[in-house]
């Protein structure tokens, strides 16, 4: 069973990996957004492609005229993201650890 237990061990680093560069993403969206970017810059638009998927349901459920301009869906995505990493990350970890002996 420790090679399973390595591998959901493994399965978390990735995880938390993927999260970590995702809020990373999400931050330079934002100043990207500030800084009146480009649209047609091929890095801008790359990290549109990554992020609008993630931002699109906030934005729907709150969008940014409702709310005086400000548009929160990118704040919204972080706290879901931070949840979810202090979630699943700890919940692999603690997998791992219990398949290993």
């Amino acid at each position: 069973m420790f090679v399973i237990g390595n591998l959901v061990k493994a399965l978390a680093d990735i995880v938390d990996v993927l999260f970590n560069l995702l809020q990373i993403v999400i931050i330079v969206r934002v100043i990207l957004s500030w800084a009146n970017a480009d649209p047609y810059n091929a890095f801008v638009r790359a990290v549109s492609a990554i992020t609008e998927p993630m931002l699109y349901p906030f934005r729907k459920l709150l969008p940014p005229w409702r709310m005086g301009g400000w548009d929160l869906s990118p704040l919204f995505a972080l706290l879901c993201l931070y949840f979810l990493r202090a979630f699943l990350v700890p919940t692999l970890y603690e997998l791992s650890s219990r398949l290993h002996g």
